[in-house]
């Protein structure tokens, strides 16, 4: 599945974050913790550069925990702090300002020596869409500051919001790289939702997810969709759920669309239980689970 999508606004985006990040003391860097590499743009590296950076897991409540500890000690193996929250609770968003402190620990020792007047910290908050940025900066502020939504690309322009006293944050719109190179990352975004549905094939999609829970998550398939045993093949799968959710058409055949579209919506909102889709592994291995195939191979 080859994706291009690269909107002007996101274009504009990028260009705005890099004038801004002379104005700022640490960026915070928010990925999706049930695909974290996948979700992370390869182009903040190059904007961010030197700046202190914080690594932000969100949904890490629909993650699976032990994959989320794999992916912080990956993280740390490149120098990255890098913490598990859920914007939309609130858990773990409480240890980001003592996070940010420590971060700019010695911009703020700098400014003390020149004898310069304190200020609160300036934070950027980057990330690609719908990975939470807008509930991340309403939980931070304690009111309803950015607008959300559970579609990419809500956040359409910059703007600064004050936490208290201490810090000050950049929210910016979403930026997705104009082509994704690897297949695998395609089919993990689409999983999540982080690309429009309109442009994703569910099936194909769908196929993905199910190949990935079926070697990962085996018995959280058996038990949501009352299946005795495990079918011998993502396809078979994707069937017993058509049948198991009435995804019928003219003649009892499955209509694999409507199957898949429902398993996706399930898989998305934790129906399926805490489910990572990517593991630090898969990057290393020449044939990844969940690798596409044609419906009927």
């Amino acid at each position: 599945m080859t994706i291009q999508w690269f909107p002007g606004h996101m274009a504009k985006a990028r260009r705005q974050v890099t004038e801004k990040l002379k104005l700022i003391d640490v960026v915070i860097e928010l990925l999706d913790a049930r695909l974290p590499l996948s979700s992370r743009n390869p182009m903040i590296d190059e904007i961010v550069s030197e700046k202190p950076r914080l690594i932000l897991l969100n949904k890490a409540d629909l993650a699976d925990e032990k994959v989320t500890d794999q992916w912080i000690n990956y993280f740390r193996g490149l120098g990255i702090r890098t913490l598990p929250i859920d914007a939309l609770s609130g858990k773990g968003v409480n240890k980001l300002p003592e996070l940010c402190k420590e971060l700019a620990g010695d911009m703020l020792a700098k400014r003390t020596e020149r004898g310069m007047q304190g200020r609160a910290i300036r934070i950027m908050i980057l990330g690609i869409p719908n990975v939470g940025k807008s509930s991340l900066i309403n939980r931070l502020s304690k009111r309803a500051v950015a607008q959300t939504g559970d579609r990419p690309a809500v956040t359409k322009a910059q703007q600064w919001v004050k936490m208290g006293d201490t810090l000050e944050l950049l929210d910016t719109p979403g930026i997705l790289w104009p082509k994704f190179e690897d297949q695998m990352v395609g089919l993990r975004l689409a999983a999540s939702g982080a690309i429009k549905d309109e442009l994703i094939d569910f099936t194909e999609v769908a196929l993905f997810a199910i190949s990935y829970m079926m070697h990962y998550y085996p018995e959280q398939l058996l038990e949501r969709f009352k299946l005795k045993e495990m079918p011998e093949d993502r396809v078979t799968m994707l069937e017993e759920i058509g049948k198991k959710r009435g995804c019928l058409v003219s003649g009892g055949n499955i209509d694999y669309d409507k199957a898949a579209e429902l398993f996706l919506r399930e898989l998305r909102s934790g129906k399926l239980g805490q489910v990572s889709v990517e593991r630090p592994i898969d990057w290393e291995m020449d044939e990844p689970i969940g690798k596409p195939i044609s419906l009927y191979e």
